[in-house]
């Protein structure tokens, strides 16, 4: 998340804040409705979810809590083999 905000702001510092501040907002209802984003299509766990916020998927997993995995252009697919085994697994 930083070096996308990094990037952005090479450009437009305030558009940068505003990224950051949207996508705190969207993370933050997780707390709240952590089931609220889809399986990711791609890795078919139902723990692994997503939400979109503007042009980015931000790919969490829920248990206990919920765990930004990454946060990547929406274009992007995520492969099973990015994630850490203990994610994928379950441990």
């Amino acid at each position: 998340m930083e070096d996308i905000a990094q990037y952005i702001a090479r450009d437009d510092p305030d558009a940068a804040v505003h990224w950051v501040v949207e996508l705190f907002d969207t993370v933050g209802r997780l707390a709240d409705f952590p089931e609220s984003g889809r399986i990711v299509p791609e890795v078919g766990i139902r723990r692994i979810r997503e939400v979109i916020s503007g042009a980015y998927r931000v790919v969490y997993s829920v248990r206990e809590k919920v765990e930004v995995l990454t946060v990547r252009r929406g274009s992007q697919l995520l492969r099973l083999n990015e994630l850490d085994e203990s994610v994928v697994s379950g441990g």
